[in-house]
């Protein structure tokens, strides 16, 4: 009996560790996915506000705190960037229309992912409710399984 219990305490100290790892992968997935939908979302409100100059002028940061303050030569001619290396040029109406897609699509997957988060949370919480119940039994017995980790 005790070398079934530490087996099993084994198994599930290794699902456990596994069910880790995914939530981290996808912590990070979730957190990339809101970084570009924040980025999308400025972008719109960054060519809108543009649209919307009456002289083209705005202020482009060049880092380290300083900015410069800018004419842009045609506010109507934005360069957008497909993915793969490709970029396409569109009209400021139309490079925002896709941004505002795009943030959709992001805003779909980073629901999808948070589903799956959750059940993979889910299945961890069973885990590690199961080693407790594991290891609360054996103290009532009196012995204690070998807790491995890693």
């Amino acid at each position: 009996m005790v070398n079934e219990v530490e087996r099993e305490v084994q198994v599930l100290q290794h699902y456990l560790n596994e069910y880790g790892q995914q939530i981290e992968v996808l912590s990070q997935q979730l957190q990339m996915i809101e970084h570009g939908r924040a980025e999308a979302a400025a972008a719109v409100e960054a060519l809108a506000a543009l649209a919307e100059s009456p002289d083209g002028t705005i202020l482009l940061p060049v880092g380290g705190g300083a900015s410069l303050r800018v004419k842009v030569l045609d506010v109507d001619r934005v360069l957008l960037n497909l993915g793969a290396e490709v970029v396409v040029e569109r009209q400021n109406a139309e490079a925002r229309e896709f941004l505002k897609d795009r943030m959709t699509e992001m805003e779909a997957s980073a629901k999808r992912l948070a589903e799956t988060l959750g059940k993979v949370q889910g299945q961890a919480n069973e885990v590690a409710q199961r080693l407790d119940q594991i290891y609360r039994m054996v103290q009532q017995q009196g012995q204690a399984p070998a807790a491995r980790t890693g």
